[in-house]
């Protein structure tokens, strides 16, 4: 009789998922992307894949405060406890109005620990030894919340008061390093404060950052920020500059940051913040991960801590794209081979421009990072986008329902293939070929901003950048009173050469619902076509063509990257000086594409920006709302117009008001 090998055991990998979870709902609308949905279809696709019979399947567990306190401040969790309560059924809304980007009903706090019972649950089990891996199907997210603020759909850090738990609570279990690896397109920043100078702690994050100007906005999703005392080097942040990262954008990563690192740390277990916000289609995200690549960092991250890993769920808002990578991961950990095309694929330019500067800012306390990276990786290049929607808008143009025009279509830029022996040899990437060298690239887009920068326009504006100290932020960065996010500038920091002001003869209004920038509340438009019975008061700023240009991006939430033509040329101008309106293709999404100009000053042309005569029509229907500013926006009207000596503060105040309570 032939001897014949025994069967390998197959992996022992938990699932918890418990539907009680999607009782925590956005009581104003039906279409916030954190909805109930993205775990039901996640459990869905794992039920028709055949998936929960080879899994060990449970149901999740309150967590106890007492575990939650090892991360968030008492007064955090007695909020989350009793919020859902019948005595805050008045005042729940304004609750979450004061958090960033929260919603609650009488659902959320029973989600809220049932997503931390749940994760803890599981980490205890892979720890344990009774499961080899697993993954935790929870809502709410968690990383962003921080030790006494709830934020970016977050509640509590799930995965936070997880890894505190087996260090501080369970040392017995001999998990004594955990490294985090927080794949989430936005920056993992509760997880990050809260293991900021722990150094059991490995915390990783790689996400768009783009200068602090993309959620959750700010520095300390920076290269830069490494920890501090003994946590000094067990921060590790990669932040990209742009949207449309793919496969071998964090393959690169992985390959040149992640892994070596890894090996050298050397943790007991690896603890996913998995956030699939960064898979092609993501409304959010704007990024191109397929399943496979989530395959292939999966696969990668077992080779470490003897494959102990356990994944919970963060961000994803695509369910198709949600629910297909959440399998590949499933599959990967129970040892399946995932299918995979045979094409190539390559990292942007600006993607070892990132993993240079993180390996030179981290080798001091990583050696291994220390060595030069082969020159081979750089021959040639893959140009970054022209430009880019960001879902962090620091501009007042924000749609209702958080809308992204990130789409499988816009992906192509960086179309995703892989070789089929990438997990045998990342290091073989390479960047894409291209007829153009980066020196090109850079030159072209000097050409243009060189001759614009000779050319004077007047910009004229009617709404917050009435203010000079706000609209400065356009041209210097950063934020003003009563701005909830940074901008990032134009590389021209030149202030204004001249300021006036003039009244025109056209409608100003206030519409709209919402905006990242200012909260719930309407922002300013003008009426694009002239009306002798109306009177807008505009404050002209004289600046470059080049400067306009940059405005002009941030207003309608779009940002240049290496741009090599600027979005509105010197045909342009001639065309929108002749014609009065020049509404931009490229802009179409935008809340302020039409260019108007409204005559001359001094022979220089006046421009502003504002919607398109097709959005007058939905704001007449009504299918687009004049609405009353926030508070914030409001106070930053009134001191434009005040400080500028064109209204006292009462007749600011009424003016204001006029703008959204008389019809058009």
């Amino acid at each position: 009789m032939e001897n014949s090998l025994p069967k390998p055991v197959p992996p022992r990998v938990g699932l918890i998922y418990d539907d009680r979870m999607c009782e925590h709902t956005d009581p104003d609308s039906d279409y916030h992307p954190e909805t109930p949905n993205r775990i039901r279809v996640i459990w869905k696709k794992l039920q028709s894949a055949g998936i929960l019979q080879r899994c060990v399947v449970m149901k999740a567990k309150e967590a106890e405060d007492k575990h939650i306190a090892l991360v968030h401040k008492k007064k955090h969790i007695d909020l989350i406890r009793n919020v859902s309560s019948q005595e805050f059924d008045s005042r729940r809304s304004k609750i979450a109005s004061k958090f960033n980007s929260i919603y609650l009903n009488e659902g959320s706090s029973k989600s809220a620990y049932l997503a931390a019972g749940a994760v803890i649950e599981v980490s205890e089990k892979v720890a344990k030894g009774e499961l080899d891996s697993a993954v935790a199907i929870v809502r709410p997210p968690g990383h962003h919340a921080e030790p006494n603020e709830a934020m970016g759909f977050c509640l509590f850090n799930n995965v936070a008061i997880a890894a505190t738990y087996l260090l501080n609570e369970r040392p017995e279990l001999g998990i004594h390093k955990i490294l985090i690896v927080d794949w989430d397109v936005h920056h993992g920043n509760g997880t990050q404060k809260m293991f900021y100078d722990d150094p059991r702690v490995l915390f990783f994050s790689v996400h768009r950052h783009e200068n602090g100007c993309f959620y959750p906005s700010g520095g300390d999703g920076s290269y830069t920020m490494i920890g501090e005392g003994l946590g000094s080097g067990y921060n590790i942040n990669v932040p990209w500059e742009h949207a449309r990262c793919g496969d071998a954008d964090y393959f690169a990563v992985w390959e040149h940051v992640l892994a070596p690192v890894a090996k050298a740390f050397n943790p007991d277990m690896i603890i996913i913040s998995g956030g699939f916000d960064a898979a092609i289609g993501d409304p959010l995200g704007g990024c191109c991960i397929t399943p496979y690549g989530y395959a292939v960092m999966m696969e990668k991250l077992m080779e470490f801590a003897q494959g102990r890993v356990m994944m919970a769920l963060e961000g994803g808002y695509n369910l198709d794209s949600l629910a297909k990578s959440v399998l590949a991961c499933v599959q990967t950990l129970l040892k399946d081979k995932y299918a995979v095309a045979s094409c190539k694929a390559y990292p942007f330019e600006s993607t070892w421009r990132v993993i240079q500067a993180v390996r030179k800012e981290l080798s001091p306390f990583w050696p291994t990072l220390s060595g030069e990276l082969p020159r081979n990786l750089f021959v040639t290049t893959k140009k970054a986008p022209v430009v880019e929607l960001i879902s962090s808008s620091d501009s007042d143009a924000e749609n209702d329902e958080f809308a992204y025009a990130g789409s499988e279509a816009q992906c192509s830029v960086n179309s995703i293939g892989v070789v089929e022996d990438v997990i045998a040899s990342l290091s073989t990437l390479t960047v894409d070929e291209d007829n153009h060298s980066k020196d090109q690239t850079v030159c072209s887009s000097a050409s243009w901003r060189s001759i614009f920068s000779k050319v004077d326009v007047w910009y004229a504006s009617f709404g917050s950048n009435m203010w000079k100290p706000r609209f400065l932020c356009y041209i210097e960065g950063g934020q003003a009173e009563g701005m909830q996010a940074p901008c990032c500038g134009s590389m021209d920091k030149n202030p204004p050469k001249e300021i006036m002001w003039k009244i025109v003869p056209h409608r100003f209004f206030i519409g709209r619902s919402k905006t990242r920038t200012w909260g719930a509340g309407g922002v300013a438009f003008l009426h694009p076509e002239s009306d002798d019975n109306s009177e807008s008061y505009m404050c002209l700023y004289k600046i470059t063509l080049e400067q306009f240009n940059d405005v002009l991006v941030q207003e309608n939430r779009l940002r240049p990257v290496e741009a090599i033509n600027p979005l509105f040329d010197l045909s342009d101008l001639e065309s929108v000086t002749k014609n009065k309106s020049l509404n931009s293709n490229v802009l179409k999404d935008g809340w302020y594409s039409n260019v108007v100009c409204l005559g001359t000053e001094g022979e220089l042309p006046i421009l502003t920006m504002t919607c398109s005569i097709l959005d007058i029509e939905l704001f007449k229907s009504g299918k687009l709302p004049l609405n009353a500013p926030s508070k914030e926006y409001k106070d930053v009207l009134v001191k434009g117009l005040v400080e500028g000596k064109q209204l006292s503060e009462e007749e600011a105040v009424a003016y204001i008001n006029d703008g959204f309570t008389r019809p058009l």
